[in-house]
């Protein structure tokens, strides 16, 4: 064979084999699956409905789709609008609202002809220290604190979302959103993270009062800032955790998981003092015999120290 040939036939069968490789990590972007110790699988990252169609996630998803039947009057509006707009949607795939909801929505947009191409689906993580986080970091600076997210873009700019649920059903929220005439779930979150992205966590402890009686009529429960004060924390945001946490015992100052769980951060954070000084809060609203164990054990561990 020609020497000159043969190394053309090399170069050509490299460059193949290059861009065969490309095809392949690009593929292998998608639908990625891991198993953390015993629990069960779950798909991270980005995924797309062929991802959730396979086993064992298409044992909801598939389920959940066909039964769906979305309000078909809806359907016709969103038709017309809905592909001016580019979604966005934070799942889990251990989630029991995602499960529900996701299988909805991708059926919804299959109704309205919405091109997927414009829908970016990322699966989060529910281990401890990656809580409610994506791997390749799309969660940041994005306030995913429930599961699932829609949010809906126009022209590069979020115009609003579905948090978690809708409030009446998926088909009507979306043609809320569209009008411009929609208030999301969990205002207090909203607003607060809005301070803290702007204030930052000392604004937040010196204000505590005002912003009590601003999220008083907004909180529903203690759970909204509760949820919220943990993904932070877990994506190493200690000092705006706690702020949040602290601001929680003031809103709910009867409820003893308010103090439990601020208290539980501090242990995380090796500083028993302040965990046992909530613990005690804690103890005179319930007396509770696992949390004064839990005081004996942080006051020996502090005079061992």
């Amino acid at each position: 064979m020609n020497t000159k040939y043969a190394m053309k036939k090399m170069a050509i069968c490299g460059i193949l084999s290059l861009s065969l490789s490309i095809i392949t990590l690009s593929a292998q972007s998608f639908n990625n699956e891991v198993r953390i110790e015993d629990n069960s699988p779950m798909l991270l990252g980005k995924i797309n409905n062929h991802g959730l169609s396979q086993e064992p996630y298409d044992q909801w998803f598939s389920k959940n789709y066909n039964q769906y039947i979305p309000i078909r009057n809806s359907i016709d509006s969103l038709k017309n609008q809905l592909p001016q707009y580019t979604i966005t949607l934070f799942m889990g795939t251990w989630c029991g609202d995602s499960k529900r909801e996701v299988p909805k929505f991708y059926k919804i947009l299959e109704k309205s002809n919405f091109p997927l191409d414009r829908l970016t689906t990322i699966a989060v993580d529910r281990s401890r220290n990656a809580y409610k986080q994506s791997p390749g970091g799309e969660h940041e600076g994005r306030n995913i604190h429930r599961v699932p997210t829609f949010i809906f873009y126009k022209d590069g700019k979020e115009i609003n979302r579905i948090v978690e649920s809708p409030k009446n059903t998926l088909e009507e929220d979306m043609l809320a959103i569209l009008s411009n005439n929609y208030t999301p779930k969990y205002a207090s979150v909203i607003l607060m993270n809005d301070i803290l992205t702007k204030k930052g966590a000392s604004f937040i402890i010196k204000n505590s009062k005002k912003l009590v009686k601003r999220l008083k009529d907004n909180t529903k429960n203690i759970y909204e800032l509760n949820t919220y004060a943990s993904v932070l924390f877990y994506a190493h945001k200690k000092e705006e955790a706690i702020a949040i946490l602290k601001l929680n015992t003031l809103l709910f100052p009867e409820e003893v998981k308010t103090y439990i769980s601020l208290a539980n951060k501090y242990v995380l954070l090796d500083d028993n003092d302040n965990a046992i000084k909530y613990y005690k809060k804690s103890l005179n609203i319930t007396d509770n015999e696992e949390i004064r164990h839990k005081i004996s054990e942080l006051k020996i561990a502090s005079n061992q120290g």
